[in-house]
């Protein structure tokens, strides 16, 4: 598998993650993560460790997050090898009239044959 090969089969992972995520789909949502997953979130929890632990924060993200509202990706870069692969990007969410961006890294590894994500960061930049 071609390094380009593999940055594109992450990028069409993401983009799938994320369509998931604008239509509340919690199979979608969940379907490239592993089940050790390790998630580090801008609202508590601060880190949720497995799926089930993961599937939860979504719980809270849903109350707010209407299907409508924008999930979005601004900007990102992939970088991927054989088996170990991370994405950076910067993101759009919310409604048209209030939308905020926020950073999302992810790291992945390729298990029999597949990406799975292995550790997911969301983040904002810090205010005084």
């Amino acid at each position: 598998m071609t390094q380009q090969t593999a940055e594109a089969d992450i990028r069409a992972l993401i983009d799938a993650w994320a369509n998931a995520v604008r239509r509340h789909d919690y199979a979608g949502v969940l379907a490239h993560h592993d089940q050790g997953i390790v998630m580090f979130d801008v609202p508590p929890p601060l880190q949720s460790r497995g799926l089930d632990e993961y599937r939860k924060t979504w719980d809270l993200f849903f109350r707010y997050h209407k299907p409508s509202y924008a999930f979005d990706i601004d900007d990102i870069a992939i970088t991927a090898g054989n088996d170990v692969g991370f994405a950076v990007a910067i993101m759009r969410c919310g409604p048209p009239e209030a939308t905020f961006q926020f950073r999302l890294t992810i790291g992945l590894r390729k298990i029999d044959g597949d990406w799975r994500i292995m550790h997911e960061h969301h983040s904002v930049p810090a205010t005084d």
